[in-house]
């Protein structure tokens, strides 16, 4: 049974080395070498297409890094999965379509805004994942099974 004297020392001691070990392990997090959020390689238009992203509620159906909507496709590698020509015909087409009998609207973007969305999906594409190639959706993971 510790005394009363080796429980505060004890308590203490323990207390100093859990907070070091708390802001060394915060300081190597925000680290150069630890940073995988690809933020030098923002560009204008990168900052143009994540604000048609936004202004267009994309994520009220779609996902990116597993933040949104699950009714229609995450986008996080849309790029590498469907390729660039895909990605601008459904962004420019002036009809709705239905695919999976999903509806996606017709937003009609310019081929400006177009290569502003693809800049922001090709941004995203190359943030550091930590190894996983994609990151999907349960929609998708359910109709993979």
């Amino acid at each position: 049974m510790l005394s009363k004297k080796q429980a505060r020392t004890f308590f203490l001691g323990g207390t100093l080395v859990t907070f070091l070990a708390f802001i060394a392990l915060t300081i190597f997090s925000f680290s150069k070498s630890q940073d995988q959020s690809n933020y030098e390689k923002i560009t204008e238009q990168v900052v143009r297409g994540k604000d048609l992203w936004e202004k267009n509620n994309c994520m009220g159906c779609h996902t990116i890094l597993g933040e949104g909507g699950y009714y229609a496709p995450e986008l996080t590698k849309v790029i590498d999965r469907r390729g660039e020509g895909y990605i601008r015909a459904v962004l420019t087409t002036p009809m709705p379509w239905n695919p999976n009998g999903r509806k996606m609207v017709a937003y009609g973007f310019s081929q400006e805004e177009a290569d502003d969305m693809i800049a922001f999906f090709d941004w995203i594409d190359d943030i550091d994942l930590n190894g996983f190639d994609t990151v999907v959706s349960p929609l998708a993971k359910n109709k993979q099974q």
